[in-house]
């Protein structure tokens, strides 16, 4: 059975300039940086040193041509945090692409954009994620 969601592969066409957007402007950290010395380096990204899922940057153009049948695409991405209004603050400060905060039935949410113009989207949430059971 499945447990949880552990990594979400994001390929990238800079992986440097994906770097410092996720750390500097986003507030990341960096958990690995990897290369296995024939040119294929990844780097996995978390919000928090607690976090259960992470990100890994990928070079999108050798992945592309390692293996042309995988969508290299960007995923849509729903980040959550517990206070909207300063991460939307920090992320204009530090002159990020956002959207406006909408209220939607399930929470206030915007959208940000990274520096290659990929959209992904943060929520309010202040309840524990909810658990399933069998």
């Amino acid at each position: 059975m499945i447990t949880k969601l552990g990594q979400v592969m994001l390929y990238v066409n800079n992986q440097e300039e994906a770097i410092d957007f996720w750390t500097k402007k986003v507030g990341f950290h960096v958990v690995s940086d990897e290369n296995n010395g024939e040119g294929m380096r990844w780097v996995e990204l978390a919000p928090t040193k607690e976090a259960s899922t992470n990100i890994i940057l990928h070079n999108k153009q050798l992945i592309a041509k390692m293996q042309p049948e995988l969508n290299v695409g960007t995923p849509s991405l729903m980040f959550f945090t517990t206070d909207l209004d300063r991460l939307y603050t920090h992320l204009t400060k530090q002159y990020v692409t956002v959207g406006e905060i909408v209220s939607m039935p399930s929470g206030r949410v915007f959208n940000f954009s990274d520096d290659e113009n990929n959209y992904f989207a943060v929520m309010e949430k202040n309840e524990p994620p909810l658990s399933f059971t069998s």
